[in-house]
């Protein structure tokens, strides 16, 4: 049994889960930040400690077989597009680094220094194509751009003509201090945003124009399951109602289950979006190791798919299919 009271769980008994939510930071970028202002990102008591030993004990204790990392909230653009574009740089070569030294445990998603669109084309290039990283990572907006604002058309042609991942984490929305009461972000305006941005996907036909990137949001959805079908009322009512409805073009993004998944969020979910494409995400090192583990084991004694299986099958069956080649998705 761990310090917190979670059991360690036996890996010859489980699934190894494959967790596509998994943070890291760097010295230089929590420096970085800092210096910009930001002692207390998003509201939260300050920055997480992170090392390569410790993420790869956690993921021993949760019989995690292998984390894409990335950069989390508030990203790397500080307000500067070319210390942006350096520090976008210098965090994407140590993710590389890290990967390369632990290979078969590390995957990475690059970030991008936006709203700089011409800067987040050339990393994006880079890290795709030099650094070979598994896809790429966006706040849920960028200093008030949303992901379906016309400025970002040219980033999003590049990355669906090279059929990449896009994970999308959620960040404070602009004026955060005028709605979040004084609480941690995390706790309610990330789910809000991420909502935000997937319905200005939606009504700005990013999505629909972009079928071949691979668009992975967090927490369930945050408040998606809940809004869909509200969402599909005003596009017929409003916007005339033609093409897919708004169920089906969320429905096919992949989503994430960190956070509280069990005994509500996932099956919230699984009544709107199904569970066909749903994986695994622990959150660590935002959310603490003692809390990752707590969570491994709401998964697992949750009640399990109604088809057979188990939750950590089912989303690395769907990690398989989501990193596999073009045929399986």
């Amino acid at each position: 049994m761990s310090p917190h009271g979670t059991h360690d769980t036996d890996p010859e008994a489980t699934t190894g889960l494959v967790d596509v939510h998994a943070h890291f930071v760097t010295d230089r970028y929590v420096a970085e930040a800092r210096a910009a202002g930001v002692a207390h990102p998003d509201g939260m008591p300050g920055w997480p400690e992170w090392s390569p030993e410790q993420h790869l004990d956690l993921m021993r204790r949760g019989n995690i077989t292998k984390s894409y990392l990335s950069i989390s909230s508030p990203g790397t653009h500080f307000g500067d597009d070319a210390a942006a574009r350096s520090l976008a740089r210098e965090v994407n070569e140590y993710g590389a680094r890290t990967r390369d030294a632990h290979p078969e445990r590390f995957g990475l998603f690059a970030s991008l220094p936006l709203p700089d669109v011409d800067g987040a084309l050339a990393e994006a290039a880079y890290a795709l194509d030099v650094l070979g990283a598994d896809g790429v990572a966006v706040e849920s907006n960028h200093h008030g751009v949303y992901l379906g604002d016309e400025r970002l058309t040219p980033l999003w042609e590049e990355l669906n003509r090279r059929g990449a991942l896009v994970f999308v984490h959620p960040t404070s929305p602009p004026h955060a201090d005028a709605v979040d009461l004084g609480r941690p972000r995390p706790m309610l305006e990330f789910l809000f945003d991420t909502a935000r941005t997937a319905s200005d996907l939606v009504f700005n036909g990013v999505l629909a124009r972009t079928p071949d990137i691979r668009w992975v949001l967090t927490h369930g959805g945050g408040a998606l399951p809940l809004l869909a079908d509200r969402m599909d009322m005003f596009r017929k009512g409003l916007f005339g109602g033609e093409g897919p409805g708004v169920v089906e073009q969320l429905g096919g993004l992949w989503y994430d289950m960190a956070g509280t998944p069990f005994p509500r969020q996932i099956p919230a979910f699984a009544a709107a979006f199904g569970t066909e494409r749903l994986l695994y995400g622990s959150d660590y090192c935002w959310t603490p190791a003692s809390g990752a583990l707590d969570q491994i084991t709401s998964v697992d004694m949750a009640a399990q798919p109604s088809g057979g299986g188990t939750w950590r099958d089912l989303t690395s069956r769907n990690a398989a299919k989501l990193f596999g080649g073009a045929e399986e998705r």
